[in-house]
């Protein structure tokens, strides 16, 4: 796209933004994924392995669960933070 963003109408810079939104939302999923995968293995495989035993598995879900809950609790709590900052200005 040889285009500057000043020749683009404002349908293509809302075009521009839903799709950079879009690839931050992977990236971000990405990232989570990444560390929940890294932090579960961490603390529930001792010994890898070709397969997990039951122990393992049971942690790893239990794990992931809990790691699920925390990052909505935050990210809950940070979405309603920002709303009250906007309200507020």
């Amino acid at each position: 796209m040889d285009m500057q963003l000043g020749n683009l109408s404002s349908g293509q810079k809302d075009e521009l933004m839903d799709q950079v939104k879009q690839q931050i939302a992977v990236a971000n999923v990405q990232e989570l994924l990444t560390k929940m995968t890294s932090k579960c293995f961490k603390k529930c495989v001792q010994k890898p392995g070709s397969v997990l035993d039951n122990s393992e598995q049971k942690c790893i879900a239990m794990c992931m669960d809990r790691f699920m809950d925390s990052w909505n609790l935050v990210s809950r709590t940070y979405g309603q933070r920002l709303q009250r900052e906007r309200n507020a200005s």
